[in-house]
């Protein structure tokens, strides 16, 4: 014996599904006085002749629909046939926390770095969402759709993700070596740029965190070579050392190759060359170091003083374009 009235629930067994729509084979003939179920971490819309009346809260609810009870059936069998034409249907909206969603760099986005000039850097985290505007994300993302999993909505969130992460890059991170300490300050800017973007589709941006920011394996292998110069310290004192230090070996290898009294000339008169090379090796050395020392200051004197005329514009002291022309002077003169 069919029901004549309707208990309308919906439990979700696998935890992804976002929207789903009661009755799910699009019958859409809700009796009157149908009773609606909404747990907890529900919201329902119900829809009426294909308008959103109300968004039902958690609790019990009985719907006022024109499908009477065979009634219904009987007045309009005539002119409608076996179907309703009166249409009524509920999308239940799992309003918990979707967590642990995925976001990254489909290719490597191009940076402007303070050191290595432009590369191309790829990201990759997770964040986590939820649906605080039902009606919205309803009319927005899912349209008439019997079901929607959170699945058919990360590669739309990833994109404008992506599309904002260029500009946050940009503004908070000079260089690639200072990335790892910028983590924190990239998510935080990241949800603060994107929650006008997530608050247009009904939902919030509740976490995002960056795992990772990866430059391609060339880029890798130049920051390693920097890393080793950097440890090296002063790269022409070190070729100079090391181009003495192999004199040196090649007049103990002379000496020891051509043995006796001969052998041991040979190896004096190399020594004895060495001996004088070196003193003009140390020299030019110094000097190269305190010609570098000297060129280091002028460059610092002159960025310090381009920082200070950025200050003056910022504050109105001067027009952009003497800032323009002082700091194409300065940046000459390095």
């Amino acid at each position: 014996m069919p029901r004549l009235m309707e208990v309308l629930e919906y439990l979700d067994d696998m935890g992804d599904m976002m929207v789903v729509r009661v009755p799910p084979d699009g019958a859409c003939e809700i009796k009157w006085g149908a009773q609606l179920t909404v747990r907890e971490s529900q919201n329902a819309v119900f829809f009426r002749d294909g308008k959103a009346l109300a968004t039902f809260k958690p609790g019990r609810h009985i719907l006022k629909t024109q499908n009477i009870p065979i009634l219904t059936k009987f007045v309009t069998w005539f002119g409608y046939g076996p179907d309703s034409p009166f249409r009524s249907e509920v999308y239940f909206v799992n309003m918990k926390l979707f967590r642990n969603m995925k976001w990254g760099t489909p290719t490597p986005i191009p940076f402007r770095d303070a050191v290595l000039h432009m590369v191309r850097l790829r990201a990759f985290g997770i964040y986590s969402t939820r649906i605080v505007n039902p009606a919205l994300f309803l009319n927005r993302m899912v349209g008439t759709e019997g079901r929607f999993r959170s699945e058919e909505i990360e590669d739309y969130l990833r994109n404008l993700i992506v599309a904002r992460l260029i500009d946050i890059l940009g503004e908070s991170v000079k260089s690639i070596f200072d990335l790892p300490k910028y983590y924190n300050e990239i998510g935080i800017a990241a949800k603060a740029h994107l929650g006008d973007e997530f608050a247009a589709c009904g939902l919030e941006l509740v976490d995002f965190v960056v795992n990772s920011v990866t430059t391609p394996e060339e880029v890798q292998k130049m920051i390693d070579e920097r890393g080793g110069m950097a440890a090296i310290g002063d790269m022409n004192a070190y070729v100079q050392f090391k181009a003495a230090k192999a004199m040196q070996d090649a007049a103990q290898a002379g000496e020891g190759a051509a043995g006796g009294a001969a052998g041991a000339g040979v190896g004096l008169g190399a020594g004895l060359g060495m001996g004088m090379m070196i003193p003009g090796i140390i020299q030019n050395a110094l000097k190269q170091g305190a010609q570098r020392e000297v060129s280091q200051s002028a460059a610092e004197d002159s960025f310090s003083r381009i920082k200070k005329l950025k200050e003056l514009l910022d504050i109105g002291a001067i027009t952009q374009e003497e800032f323009e022309s002082k700091k194409a002077d300065l940046l000459s003169k390095v």
